[in-house]
């Protein structure tokens, strides 16, 4: 049974958290926390994470005016908060739910989604830009960036940082640092983060605070003159300074994330200064929910559970893509000690914690750091190993110059293994993989390939670790292979496709199918045949160079050919075929399948299929349309 929520039923909007008093406010946190728990252990989403950022946010809309103050959030799952004191509480029993509210920020959600933000790193740089804009239109309101401990480390972060601190932007970065993001952190400034941590400012920040405003120069000493125990500016004894306040930052903490008190004190304070301020944050991912706090790692991202008996259990099912990456990428070290693999803060997503147990030495999390990733790879390959760099879809993008520049150009044989590609489901269109097809296939030297299933996967991951003539990228998606496949297989060979009928007798329709529409196009032929069409079903397998003989020698057989991908249809696939179709002057009527040119919203993976046209209900009946077959026509 949920609890009574006295305060935050009645909230609409964070400017009634003004008429609270500090006592209120705290059970006002209190009940934030347990609608993230009610809510999200039905929905399922973004867990630990948000329940570390409840008195953080309280806090921090409880001192600034929003509107016009605004809060930039980094990545938006640890912002499940600040949607709650922004009014949409009512609305959460829809959270990530397909016509429902996103996991993530999006400014078409809410006024108060200042900026949109799925992917980590940008929120100090949008700021800087929020902050700008203001300050050249003459406005007074504050600008506040929440980042995270692991998105500091990005590269974006940084460049931010060094560019407010030299203009001496009035701009406050609160750093929330919960000692681990998805995976553990990596890195110098993980260590570096870590003894500040350790300095014993956390337990003394009234006792020392008036010690700290007095030791501040002209004119700070003004401004800070009633900041009483708010802000802790050098409290360690044995810290003379920080990297932050060498790039211009006033440098305040580190102060206890969870300590609202002391919170509302710091955030009322430096919301009256006009210059860079950092404040640093320890919170705790999970707090309030012990075994999240144990193992938040566990707790990130979670499937609807049972509340009270800790009870997250997700079900077995058949191998996924991941999986069957992770046991191919060890089985290939296994036989090649040339073998590394590369992620860029996702081990787990990504497949690759088996492999770091396996070959630690051979194993390297960058964190979130995509671009230094990829020309990391490169180096590896300039230098004689065989580098798997194993980003998702979505966060590759981030190293586009990259992959063109330092791999590419060169023709360096980098592995890019490229999960979450296509739909992905929940997290929606900062995270759907839908574009990689398009931007890799238009990149000389580059080879890319698609497996119909987990099982070619596999093969595929064997292919790539002998291939050595240029950089290959295999794309796959969220989930588990499709089991509507002939077991039958031919053996991977550059640039070769696989008709999986080829005994059909007079074929007249061809469908060319890549990656995970092989098995909605084996579905859709079997269908068209109540239809009196027989449609030989082609696995593509690389789109890039693609299998012109096959392809379009059976296609101009036909005299009917659709092509069939689960990307974008600008630059994809069915584009390529269908410029060579026109340059050689085939006689060949082309249908092309593909995504939309829009953004797809977030829902369950068959849902957006559905809706995008890309299941087999909807392929058969574009096809149908198309070549005018009626359901009672014997033939095309």
């Amino acid at each position: 049974m949920e609890s009574t929520r006295q305060f935050l039923e009645a909230l609409v909007t964070p400017a009634e958290l003004h008429r609270l008093t500090d006592k209120e406010l705290g059970e006002l946190a209190k009940e934030v926390r347990q609608a993230i728990l009610d809510n999200v252990s039905k929905t399922g989403g973004h867990f630990s994470s948000n329940l570390g950022t409840v008195e953080l946010t309280v806090a921090m809309y409880a001192a600034y005016h929003l509107p016009p103050d605004r809060v930039i959030w980094d990545t938006g799952h640890q912002a499940y908060p600040h949607k709650i004191l922004t009014g949409r509480l009512k609305e959460f029993p829809t959270l990530r739910k397909h016509g429902g509210i996103s996991g993530f920020l999006r400014r078409t959600e809410h006024p108060l989604d200042s900026f949109g933000a799925g992917h980590a790193g940008t929120a100090i740089s949008a700021a800087v830009g929020f902050a700008a804009a203001r300050d050249r239109q003459g406005g007074n309101e504050k600008v506040v960036a929440v980042t995270g401990d692991a998105a500091i480390a990005s590269g974006m972060s940084w460049e931010a940082l060094n560019h407010a601190g030299e203009m001496g932007l009035d701009l406050a970065v609160v750093l929330n640092d919960n000692r681990m993001s998805i995976a553990p952190n990596v890195g110098a400034l993980t260590n570096y983060l870590a003894k500040l941590r350790s300095q014993p400012t956390l337990q003394h920040v009234a006792r020392r605070a008036k010690e700290a405003i007095s030791k501040m120069p002209d004119p700070i000493t003004k401004v800070a003159d009633g900041l009483r125990h708010g802000i802790t500016h050098y409290l360690a004894p044995d810290v003379t300074g920080t990297i932050f306040e060498e790039l211009g930052w006033e440098y305040i903490g580190p102060v206890d994330g969870h300590d609202l008190p002391t919170l509302l004190e710091v955030f009322r304070n430096i919301r009256e200064l006009t210059y860079p301020v950092f404040v640093h944050a320890l919170t705790v991912k999970g707090k309030g929910y012990e075994v999240a706090e144990e193992d938040a790692r566990k707790w990130h991202g979670v499937v609807p559970f049972d509340l009270a008996l800790h009870d997250m259990k997700k079900s077995a099912g058949p191998v996924t893509y991941t999986q069957a990456f992770g046991d191919a990428i060890c089985q290939a070290a296994d036989t090649d000690p040339k073998v590394v693999a590369i992620t860029a803060a996702m081990p787990d997503g990504t497949g690759l914690n088996g492999f770091a147990k396996t070959f630690p030495d051979r194993y390297y999390d960058v964190g979130i750091a995509e671009s230094h990733a990829v020309t990391m790879a490169a180096g590896m390959a300039a230098g004689g190993l065989k580098p798997f760099a194993t980003i998702y879809s979505t966060f590759l993008q981030r190293a586009y110059d990259q992959i063109l520049h330092d791999v590419c150009l060169q023709n360096l044989p980098v592995r890019f293994c490229l999960d979450r590609s296509g739909l992905v489901g929940d997290d929606g269109p900062t995270h759907h993989g839908v574009f990689d097809l398009s931007y890799l296939s238009m990149m000389p030297n580059m080879t890319v390939i698609a497996p119909r299933d987990a099982t070619e996967l596999r093969e595929m991951v064997r292919w790539m670790t002998d291939f050595d003539s240029g950089p290959a990228a295999v794309r796959y998606p969220r989930g588990a292979g499709d089991d509507r496949l002939p077991e039958h297989r031919t053996s991977i060979q550059h640039g070769r496709a696989e008709v999986l009928n080829p005994e059909l007798d007079k074929p007249n329709l061809t469908i060319a199918a890549v990656g995970s529409m092989v098995g909605v196009a084996w579905e859709v032929a079997t269908r068209l045949q109540e239809h009196g069409v027989r449609a030989t079903v082609i696995n593509v397998r690389f789109t890039k160079p693609w299998d012109e003989e096959t392809i379009l020698g059976l296609a101009a057989q036909t005299g009917r050919l659709v092509t069939l991908e689960e990307s974008a249809t600008i630059g994809g696939f069915g584009q390529q075929v269908q410029a060579r179709v026109g340059e050689l002057d085939l006689p060949i009527r082309q249908q092309i399948i593909a995504l939309p040119d829009r953004f797809v919203e977030h829902g369950t993976q068959a849902q957006l299929r559905h809706e995008v046209g890309l299941d087999a209900e909807s392929v058969l009946a574009k096809i149908l349309q198309r070549f005018s077959v009626p359901s009672e026509s014997p033939h095309l």
